[in-house]
């Protein structure tokens, strides 16, 4: 039976003669995804569905509405591309036209955020039921019996067919991602991949919370047996999924969370996982989901006759995706919160080879690694591209962060300092060289040193300084070989690694300088060391 709100489509200025689907279940759902050609259930029960051309966010196609609300509150720039309110209302219009076109509409009312204090109430509005399945999976699915009395605070209107007219909506080809946070409406065009409407939830709540003393974050985070819970920063791809889905301990969420006075606490209801290569041996509990009814595999190569799906197979894409309930993943949090955090991880997969596998932080370089946001994208495919490339997201997160970096820094300082928590920078990328010299970090010794950080054992081993970047690296923990703690050491030419330590160093301090204004003396002095660098 569907759960309809006293709120109607109607109410919100939203006419259709559109047969609407109200708050459907996983079953359902995936029944009409199959019916309307959307997608095929592969042979152990997920449903697999394709996105097109759109296999990752649209970044530069998204825009926010600057008005009186968020003239000097959003840190405009490349990230927060302006939209004027004469185009949005012109695309508001037109996604109105749209709507009363559809033949059937599927609407989901749901909870942004896991703390009832700190919740936004969102209404999806979708074309496509397997994209309504993807958000009620990803978000918090409020219980049935408030439902009725359901107020949306704000709403998404997803239509993938919809084609954006650049001249008279202002934006920059068909595909479109337009957020008004005085109307509290997204409108998201001409794009089939599902990830923008989470990551649009999450750019609300990013803009909301910090008001409320709540710091948002581009994270996972997980609980351990006494109670103390690990938050892993991190930017796609360096394993902050794969890293907080650990068996022996307790998953509060895998991507988005806030930090307020008494908890640690999930944006989302659901996880969404990266699927390429996936391995039953290194990711048990994430490979065990592509197994299970409810689960949707995002441009995962599927066999249309026998049903196997190939996750080795990147033929649709790279970014192949996977979205489930968190309840999949055993031992996760039954309220998707848990206390503050003891221990704080700062995820990089460092393809030039240069980083440590594990390094303590003292509050102020936690700072300054938050606001870098480091990561390094491997050589593409294009030919003479041989080296890796830096990456720098302010805050791991900056296409979701509505506001100036300063702003959510502070926060996570003030934090850091008023809960005495030890923070650690975590190397996945590569180590005894760059991309395509060296190998990636073994999964295992990643975990060795992750579970002696989160056990406290690792705090009492000894310690060296690293010469470039100032941090503290062990010098030798149980279980672990001494040689790949020191990256140097695992270099066959070690000049070649103090070259590419010194370049990795200067472009930390090149892209550091837009902050220099917004930071006090001793986050500055946390840069690397360039003049030791260079001899």
């Amino acid at each position: 039976m569907q759960a309809y709100s006293a709120v109607s489509l109607a109410d919100q200025g939203f006419v259709t003669e559109a047969k609407q689907h109200w708050n459907l279940g996983t079953g359902p759902l995936v029944e009409a995804a199959i019916r309307k050609g959307e997608g095929m259930l592969a042979k152990d029960g997920p449903l697999v569905v394709a996105t097109g051309k759109h296999t990752g966010r649209s970044a530069t196609d998204k825009f926010i509405v600057r008005d009186a609300e968020t003239e000097n509150t959003v840190w405009w720039g490349k990230t927060n591309v302006p939209m004027s309110p004469e185009h949005f209302a012109a695309l508001k219009a037109d996604f109105q036209a749209a709507l009363k076109e559809k033949n059937e509409l599927f609407v989901a009312d749901l909870y942004g955020g896991s703390q009832p204090e700190y919740r936004v109430n969102v209404r999806v509005i979708n074309e496509y039921a397997w994209h309504n399945l993807f958000i009620r999976t990803l978000l918090v699915r409020p219980d049935a019996e408030v439902l009725g009395d359901f107020a949306p605070e704000y709403t998404i209107i997803d239509l993938p067919t919809f084609r954006a007219d650049p001249e008279r909506h202002g934006c920059r080809s068909e595909t479109v991602i337009a957020v008004n946070f005085t109307e509290k409406l997204i409108l998201i065009g001409g794009t089939a991949y599902a990830g923008e409407m989470k990551k649009s939830v999450f750019g609300i709540l990013n803009y909301l919370l910090p008001v409320k003393g709540v710091m948002p974050m581009h994270c996972s985070a997980n609980i351990g047996s006494r109670g103390d819970t690990a938050v892993f920063f991190g930017l796609s791809g360096t394993g902050k999924t794969t890293l907080s889905a650990d068996a022996s301990r307790t998953l509060i969420g895998d991507d988005e969370h806030g930090w307020s006075d008494t908890a640690v606490f999930n944006f989302e209801g659901g996880c969404y996982a990266k699927m390429i290569r996936l391995s039953a041996d290194a990711e048990p509990e994430i490979f065990a989901t592509t197994k299970r009814f409810g689960t949707v595999l995002e441009n995962v190569v599927i066999d249309p006759e026998t049903r196997e799906i190939d996750l080795d197979d990147a033929t649709l894409a790279e970014n192949s995706r996977g979205s489930y309930p968190i309840d999949f993943i055993p031992n996760a949090s039954e309220d998707n919160l848990g206390p503050v955090p003891q221990n704080i991880i700062f995820l990089t997969a460092d393809a030039y080879g240069v980083l440590p596998p594990i390094a303590r932080l003292t509050p102020e370089q936690a700072m300054y690694h938050f606001l870098s946001g480091y990561t390094a994208r491997v050589a593409g495919t294009e030919i003479g591209v041989t080296e890796p490339s830096a990456t720098f997201s302010t805050c791991f997160g900056a296409p979701f962060m509505p506001r100036h970096p300063s702003v959510y820094g502070n926060l996570l300082k003030q934090r850091i300092n008023k809960g005495g928590v030890t923070c650690w920078l975590v190397n996945t990328g590569w180590t005894g060289g760059k991309y395509g010299v060296g190998s990636r970090m073994p999964i295992k010794v990643t975990r060795a040193l992750l579970n002696a950080a989160l056990d406290g054992s690792l705090n009492n081993v000894e310690f060296r300084i690293d010469p470039n970047f100032g941090f503290e690296v062990p010098v030798a923990v149980p279980g672990v070989n001494d040689q790949i703690l020191d990256p140097r050491a695992t270099w066959a030419d070690k000049g070649a690694y103090d070259v590419t330590a010194a370049k990795l160093a200067q472009q930390f301090v090149d892209n550091f300088a837009q902050f220099a204004d917004h930071v006090d003396a001793s986050v500055l002095a946390s840069a690397p060391k360039m003049a030791e660098a260079a001899e």
